[in-house]
Formats: C-alpha cells, structure tokens, sequence
C-alpha cells in the first residue's frame, strides 16, 4: 500500500465512562499510532463519517479528535481531498500523551471545530447547529425558481460575468425591500456579494487597516472575531446587554482607542437573540458622530425579525453605516447570496475592491434571488418560518425550564442564549460524546472565556432527548 492511500484503523476501544472525552480518546489512539509509525508520512485517515461509523461515535467526535491532531501538526488538512498524516522532519511540538494523563481537561472547543462538525451535522441531533434544518427549507421554491430562471434565461445571463454591482434586477427589488424597513437606497448603492461574510469582508479590506482598532458586540459571532483578527485588527469587546451595548463602555474605549469601526448585529443579535431599542441606537449613533466612527450593521437575520425593528441604518439612511445582509439563514445555505448598501462615495470603494478580488458574483444566483423577492415567494416562505419558528421557541423555553435552565435574554427569533448552570466548554465534549453538538459560550466570547451560557437554534432543540442528556452530563459536571 502506498504511503498516500487511505488506511484502515482498527476500531480502538472507546470509554465512555473514562474521565477523558472520547475525542480525546481517539486523538491519542491516532497520535500512538503516527509516532510508532503505524501510520507513515503520506497516509490519509479514514473520512469524517468512515471514522465515526469505524469506531462506533458521533462526527462531532471526529472532527474534534482531528482537529486535535491538527493542533499538534500530525495531521494535515488537504482541501477536498481529507486528512493525512504531516510529514516531520522534527519532532511535533508537545505531542499527544500516548497514556491518559492524571485528571485531563478537556480540550479547548474551537469555532473551526465547531462549524466543520455542522458541515456533518444531522440536525436532529445539532442544537448548536447555526442554520435551519433542512426539512424546514422549502426546497420545490428553490427548484421551481431555477427552473423558471433557466427556461428564461437570456444569453447575457448565462454566458457574461454579469455587472461589478452584481445584477439590476436584484438591485432593484433589495432598493424595494430597503423601503420595507426605512431604509432609503438606491439601486446604485447596493452591491450583491457571496453571502454576507463576503461583505464584511470587503468592508474590513476597503476601510481599515492593520493595527486599527474596532468595536464589537461581548458576546458576538467567532467567525467574526476570527476574521477581524485575522487581518490585523484590534478587537475592543463591547459588553451586550438585552437593549444594547453598554454606552458607558463604549464611550470609555472610543476615547481611550479611537476605534475606526463598530461591528454590530442590531437585530436578533447572534448568540442572545435581542434586538436593540430606540433609546441605545439614538446614543450609538451620536457617539458615532462625535467620533466619525462608522458603523457596520450586519442585519442576517433580517428575515426572521419584523420591519419595524429598529435598525441603525434606518436611523441614520447609511451617512455613518453599513448595512450587510443576505438570504442564505432563510432561502438555503447553498444560495449564497448576501448585499452590501452604502453611500455612493463608499458603495464605489466596494465596488472597486470587489471587481479586484472576485470580478463579479453570480448573475444566476443574483437573478434567482431577484426572482424570489419580485414574486413574493420569499416574504411567503418568510412568514411560514417565522409561524413554525414560533411554535418551536415555545417548545424549547419549556423544555429548557423543565431542565433547570433558563434564558439569558428573552426568547427571540432563530437562537436562544441560555444559562446552564456549568461551564459550557466542559459541557461541550461530555455532550459530543453522547452525539449532541452544542454551541458553548467562550466561542462566541472575544476574549475567550469560559462561562454557563451555550447558543441554542430553536429549530433543531426540540428533542426532549437532548434535554435529558443535559441534564446527567451537568449533573456529572457537578460532582
């Protein structure tokens, strides 16, 4: 067999009863066998869900063993292709022990981990999953609607880039759809983009530079965090509360930082669910003034809230914001499709950097999604979300009472914030090991730490099976 096949690992025996994670578990099983060189340089492990069905666990398992082994540089991750043994010229850094050590801690949970175990997830058993389910998607909408677009199409739309700003006829119906929520853009100051993040993305690269610093939402989004960091930034944690950042705060870092930006979800805040009021994005705004701060507001779920929330770039009509959005959390993850909208002066530094990194985004995709809002196909599907959302948030709330829990701020919208009662990132592997992905606080904390507070979605928590699970591995926690 060649060093590059995939190989067979033996089922190892696995403890659920030890003190250890079974992801620890099998990461040191792996880790013996690559420094006894069982496996060579070259050799690719077993696929995610090969692994778990080998072994007799959970993907979530797997994916945390592997990302263990990754973070002690004994694995490679190679795009599309898995998971192969690192070829070492040196010893790896502070390897895995081969024999348990006395009393582990479990290991650190981290947002890759967590968002490549939902790439495996079955939702069922994914109450931190981060999207809808997919039997909730309304998948003969997203067929017909491609089906009606590629009968129809003309040849400019299957065969041109498309234009920098991405598709007219999107970029009239979000100008429409803007008006809905007091949001006064035209066409030309709307950019479509590849979902939100590629927004922001933009936004970061064409209005700051490394070494800035920028406001963001405690507790907020990792993936944010992460990518903000990523490209230099200096995170200045704002505490968020159930009506919206801490003014105090905020005030004390933009005189002490002069921060560049505010980085913020308004509405239906991602982990707690809250939405700002009146009272703190009139304050917002007016620091944002005194300080030509400018305001970044990621509105993702948009769709989930009412119009008549209330939104920073309403409040201001884009002179001090940013307004990113998009519909992948309400159409489907697979459409990737999300819009930025600016003023003019801004709108054309985005377009110039977007034409630079991607050229254009998809005229198809852009044109499907124009479709859906022309036609009213989306505030239907929308509406029928927001009615089974309902129901599944007050299901959850008493499920989670009944276990002892209780909600940090008030139910709302797609994700609950919910107070455990132990700390979350120990709770996170004990769960993983009976097959139940969960959403632990210190990952959406800046700073990293740990508390009793997970992320729940309300569509895929409803399993009184998940809530009983809880409720031993806390009490296993307590002892």
């Amino acid at each position: 067999m060649s060093a590059s096949s995939s190989v067979n690992v033996a089922p190892v025996t696995l403890s659920r009863n030890a003190s250890q994670p079974l992801a620890q578990q099998l990461a040191q099983r792996f880790a013996a066998r690559i420094q006894q060189r069982l496996l060579l340089p070259g050799a690719r492990l077993p696929s995610v869900r090969d692994c778990a069905r080998h072994h007799g666990v959970s993907p979530y398992t797997v994916v945390a063993a592997y990302d263990q082994l990754l973070a002690q540089g004994l694995l490679e991750a190679r795009k599309k292709r898995g998971f192969f043994v690192r070829e070492t010229r040196t010893p790896p850094r502070a390897p895995l022990a081969i024999e348990p050590a006395p009393a582990p801690l479990p290991p650190s949970v981290d947002a890759s981990a967590l968002i490549r175990g939902m790439f495996q997830a079955d939702a069922r058993r994914s109450p931190g999953l981060g999207t809808l389910p997919a039997e909730w998607l309304d998948l003969g909408l997203l067929q017909s609607t491609l089906r009606r677009l590629a009968a129809n199409a003309d040849d400019a739309l299957l065969s041109g880039y498309g234009e920098p700003l991405g598709d007219e006829r999107l970029r009239r119906a979000l100008s429409r759809r803007l008006l809905d929520i007091a949001i006064q853009a035209a066409p030309d100051q709307i950019m479509s983009t590849v979902g939100a993040t590629h927004g922001l993305d933009l936004i970061t690269r064409a209005f700051l530079e490394p070494g800035d610093a920028v406001l963001v939402d405690d507790p907020g989004w990792a993936i944010e965090y992460a990518r903000l960091s990523q490209a230099g930034m200096r995170l200045l944690p704002v505490p968020r509360g159930a009506q919206g950042p801490d003014i105090g705060v905020m005030r004390r870092l933009i005189e002490e930082h002069r921060p560049r930006m505010y980085v913020t979800v308004s509405v239906l805040h991602n982990p707690t669910g809250a939405t700002l009021d009146l009272a703190h994005a009139h304050q917002v705004l007016q620091l944002a003034h005194e300080h030509d701060l400018l305001i970044v507001e990621d509105d993702t779920y948009a769709l989930f809230a009412p119009n008549h929330a209330p939104r920073l770039a309403a409040l201001d009509q884009l002179r001090r914001t940013i307004y990113v959005s998009g519909f992948s959390k309400m159409l489907s993850p697979a459409w990737r499709v999300g819009f930025v909208a600016a003023s003019a002066d801004r709108m054309a530094r985005l377009t110039e950097l977007k034409l630079l990194a991607s050229l254009t985004t998809s005229p198809l995709m852009d044109r499907a999604v124009a479709l859906c809002l022309e036609q009213g196909l989306l505030r239907k599907h929308a509406e029928r979300i927001a009615s089974r959302l309902a129901t599944a948030r007050q299901r959850c709330v008493r499920l989670a009472e009944d276990a002892g829990c209780r909600f940090a701020a008030t139910p709302a919208g797609l994700f609950g914030w919910v107070d455990v009662g132990v700390d979350t990132e120990r709770l996170a592997p004990a769960m993983m090991d009976q097959g139940w992905l969960i959403a632990p606080g210190i990952l959406f904390s800046p700073t990293r730490t740990p508390g009793t507070l997970m992320r729940i979605n309300f569509a895929t928590s409803q399993d009184p099976k998940f809530w009983h699970a809880l409720e031993r591995a806390r009490e296993a926690l307590r002892r």
